[in-house]
């Protein structure tokens, strides 16, 4: 079986197990959106010549397949070194498994990326990229893009779980009741994602938007005040320790040319 079938397939088969547990009003399972998550390291100084290719090359192509949006987004916490995120939103299992053969194969886009497939391996542009993809979950089946055009900061955290069983129970507290608690204290999510292939699985993969950092404090602490996060948060089954192992908070502020 060729790779690329065999990939294709392992993705189609997860998703149709997620699937199970959100079924349409026909009870015709329907397949989650999913959220491929890319995270380049690179030097503070390289960024412009990614910048160009991912704004030039890489969205454009992803927009003539249908697939999208893309987001992308910085941290630039280190002085030296920056992570730039990428999240592609895919419409399909089959856009993931074959994404990178048409790349290779797309003129256009070979084109418009020549600079940057030719950088030698001395004036590498990225040190290495990491991806993970992630199933939206049944409390939150589409991304909600914010408004591109407004400033806008981005909070992405990760909510390791020490086994699987733990990481579903951190899902449905979310989707009983902590998402709705979220809205209603003013921290807007954008995806929420579990992980179905990747590093420090399993986790819980999710974003959130806000108009500046002030404003993101503001939300946590109205947040930590609600009563309903008191009642649910309360109850023994759904205790951080119990079932989040690890908790990564990243602040990320989006390019010019992020669709998200």
């Amino acid at each position: 079986m060729e790779r690329r079938t065999f990939v294709q397939s392992s993705i189609a088969a997860v998703c149709a197990v997620t699937a199970e547990q959100s079924l349409a009003a026909d009870d015709k399972p329907k397949s989650p959106e999913l959220y491929e998550l890319r995270t380049y390291h690179l030097k503070a100084a390289k960024q412009p010549l990614l910048d160009v290719y991912l704004s030039k090359a890489f969205i454009p192509a992803l927009k003539r397949y249908g697939i999208g949006p893309v987001g992308v987004f910085v941290d630039s916490s280190k002085k030296d070194t920056l992570k730039v995120y990428v999240l592609i939103v895919h419409p399909s299992p089959e856009g993931v498994a074959t994404l990178s053969a048409r790349l290779a194969a797309d003129e256009e886009h070979q084109k418009a990326a020549k600079d940057y497939l030719a950088a030698h391996a001395s004036e590498a542009i990225y040190t290495r990229v990491e991806s993970s993809l992630l199933a939206a979950i049944e409390g939150m089946p589409k991304l909600n893009k914010p408004d591109a055009t407004k400033p806008r900061l981005m909070n992405l955290r990760i909510y390791e779980s020490h086994n699987e069983r733990a990481g579903k129970k951190k899902i449905e507290m979310f989707n009983k009741g902590e998402i709705d608690i979220f809205k209603k204290t003013g921290l807007t999510p954008v995806f929420f994602g579990e992980a179905i292939l990747g590093s420090a699985m399993p986790n819980l993969t999710y974003m959130l938007v806000f108009p500046d950092d002030a404003g993101r404090l503001a939300a946590w602490d109205k947040f930590r005040a609600d009563p309903d996060w008191k009642k649910i948060s309360s109850i023994p089954e759904y205790a951080n320790k119990e079932i989040i192992s690890n908790i990564t908070n990243i602040l990320m502020s989006p390019t010019a040319y992020s669709e998200i």
